[in-house]
């Protein structure tokens, strides 16, 4: 462990990214997520990915708010995400054959 806050928080959530590694269906994903978040946090991520998938195809900021309802802040700290994050949308992007 290299001893900052970023690292130690990252390795104290091991057990819950593992849990979800777990998971065999998209039912089984849905039920656990159903039991880990509320419906406010679940309906939050799900704006948030839809918000990365449409900027991840191409589309500007205001076919996304139209599309989403997202804020533009909310479509401004997905985008930063995208450009400047940890990849993990490119990666599941490129898996999901182009975020469809």
């Amino acid at each position: 462990m290299n001893g900052n806050k970023k690292g130690i928080k990252k390795e104290k959530h091991i057990p819950m990214y593992e849990a979800i590694l777990a998971l065999e269906t998209l039912d089984e994903c849905v039920r656990f997520f159903d039991d880990l978040c509320s419906m406010t946090e679940l309906r939050a991520m799900e704006q948030r990915f839809q918000v990365a998938r449409l900027l991840w195809k191409g589309h500007i900021y205001s076919e996304i708010l139209d599309q989403t309802g997202a804020s533009s802040a909310t479509i401004s700290r997905v985008n930063r995400s995208l450009q400047y994050g940890a990849d993990g949308y490119e990666a599941v992007f490129k898996r999901l054959g182009g975020g469809s």
